[in-house]
């Protein structure tokens, strides 16, 4: 498709895949790609601008990562983010130094005119965590931004487009992040800002149909957000030359494989074929209490059953995946060839008779993936569903999975996702979800001594869930969620509030 494009480098960031994303939520469509991507490629990508992004390590330091100086001579604008300002003004001449500090939000004294920051009243604050500083400065650069102490924050060479900040404009802690970010992309590469969902569903259609033709298509669905819209895109594409199977596997929420079927088959009217294989993959799972096992065990039994199914439908040309843009920056940055196993359509055998993988959803991030549902004319319950593993209530489950475990989690977790909703949570929290642990403890109910299930509640606030915050729910929202669980659910008698962020705890407990 062509769009303007503006190109991140990643030097090792944590923070690439979001930088990605903002630079997309102000309509420029960006790709990520490796530190070390040829100039060749770059060029033929033909950014209108490039953003280098890395965190706090020192570019002197043996084997650091450096871009192709290439890049430096293509004539496009160029932002350097904390090792990419490092990077700039170190390629360029300039000096820095070890400062013994502590990182988090600094106050940052604007200086000048700076297009960079341009129409920013006043000063600002900025999240910083590379303990290098900015020390002397190549020719013709100036300071744009100072720290209250007198240190650099800000660079730039308006004559040669470089431009540099020792702060991170994507982060939240970053207030008028996303004004810098914009002043970037439409002040200083003159984006006119043509990244529009609708857009892009409707190319993406016509492109499908274009590929297909009159061949047959097979989509392995999981009934997650990822494969859901893919499967809708294809239809609307294509139509009866497709077909889904959907495994239910016996581990997903409560009526989420009924509310998948009608979906499919009342609303969109596509060939599906359910499989309810609950039974098989309980056997499977039968004393296992391991999790990584367990998602082996699952990952494994889904490849298999997806395998029966589609020799009974025999020959097909195209396989959809639900591989979205997050998976192919891990599996290498802009490197397509590996997708992750754990994806939720991932890990298909080799074997099964189909020529080629369509991707459809490949370059967009989840949240994009959401939107592109609502375009689609998915409805909103069914695109803005919480996150959910591939393993399903498998991993929500410490030690044994039984029959009896999933019936209980399923009722609590339903309960509380309905809590949440009725107090206007929904979208405010990330993630909420229950687990059921393997403890059990002494409790009373009518006037009896009971001996029953220990349940967790999980709720985080989180923009990239690389790190996550617990959420600091309502003391009157979580009273009512525990009475009606154990009012309502029963073999539960105690219920926790996990209040640990990630880091040091994951989002799921296995």
């Amino acid at each position: 498709m062509n769009r303007e494009l503006v190109l991140v480098l990643d030097f090792g960031s944590r923070h690439n895949q979001l930088i990605g994303r903002k630079v997309r939520e102000a309509e420029v469509y960006s790709e990520v790609l490796p530190y070390h991507a040829s100039i060749d490629k770059i060029k033929a990508m033909n950014p209108k601008g490039i953003i280098f992004i890395g965190d706090s390590d020192s570019i002197k330091e043996p084997g650091a990562k450096l871009c192709d100086k290439g890049v430096f001579e293509l004539g496009v604008p160029i932002l350097g983010i904390c090792y990419g300002m490092h990077l700039i003004n170190s390629i360029m001449g300039g000096s820095f130094k070890k400062v013994q500090w502590e990182g988090g939000k600094n106050d940052i004294c604007l200086e000048g005119k700076s297009r960079l920051f341009e129409k920013l009243e006043g000063d600002t604050t900025g999240w910083m965590n590379s303990s290098y500083l900015a020390d002397s400065l190549p020719e013709g650069f100036e300071v744009t931004a100072r720290l209250k102490n007198g240190e650099i924050a800000a660079i730039e060479n308006e004559e040669k487009k470089l431009y540099g900040v020792q702060f991170h404009p994507e982060l939240s802690d970053t207030p008028k992040g996303k004004d810098i970010l914009k002043n970037f992309l439409y002040n200083i590469c003159g984006c006119r800002g043509d990244w529009k969902m609708s857009s892009f569903v409707e190319e993406s259609i016509k492109e499908i149909k274009e590929k297909v033709g009159d061949k047959k298509v097979l989509c392995a669905l999981s009934g997650g957000v990822d494969s859901s819209v893919a499967a809708v895109m294809i239809h609307k594409a294509i139509g009866k030359q497709l077909t889904c199977i959907f495994v239910d596997h016996g581990l997903l929420r409560k009526d989420e494989g009924d509310q998948v079927e009608e979906l499919f088959r009342k609303q969109y009217d596509i060939n599906l074929v359910r499989v309810n294989a609950q039974d098989r993959f309980l056997d499977k799972l039968k004393g296992v209490t391991d999790p990584e096992r367990k998602r082996k065990i699952i990952g494994e039994e889904f490849i298999r059953v997806f395998e029966e199914e589609a020799k009974k439908i025999g020959k097909v040309d195209f396989l959809v995946q639900g591989t979205i843009y997050p998976d192919v920056i891990e599996s290498g940055a802009g490197d397509g060839a590996v997708i992750k196993s754990h994806h939720n359509v991932g890990g298909l055998p080799d074997h099964v008779d189909f020529k080629e993988i369509i991707e459809p959803l490949r370059n967009l991030f989840k949240e994009e993936v959401r939107k592109a549902g609502l375009e689609l004319g998915i409805p909103e319950d069914m695109v803005m569903r919480q996150p959910f593993p591939g393993p399903g209530l498998g991993i929500r489950i410490i030690g044994e999975i039984t029959r009896e475990k999933l019936d209980i989690l399923r009722e609590a977790d339903y309960i509380f996702r309905e809590e949440i909703k009725r107090a206007g949570l929904d979208r405010e929290v990330n993630q909420y979800f229950t687990v059921l642990t393997n403890m059990r403890s002494v409790g009373v109910k009518d006037d009896k001594r009971t001996y029953d299930y220990t349940l967790a509640l999980r709720a985080v606030k989180t923009t990239d869930f690389m790190t996550a915050k617990w959420a600091k729910l309502p003391y009157d929202l979580l009273e009512r969620v525990s009475d009606r669980i154990v009012n309502e659910v029963g073999h539960i008698n105690r219920i926790v509030y996990d209040i640990t962020g990630k880091p040091p705890a994951t989002i799921e407990w296995e």
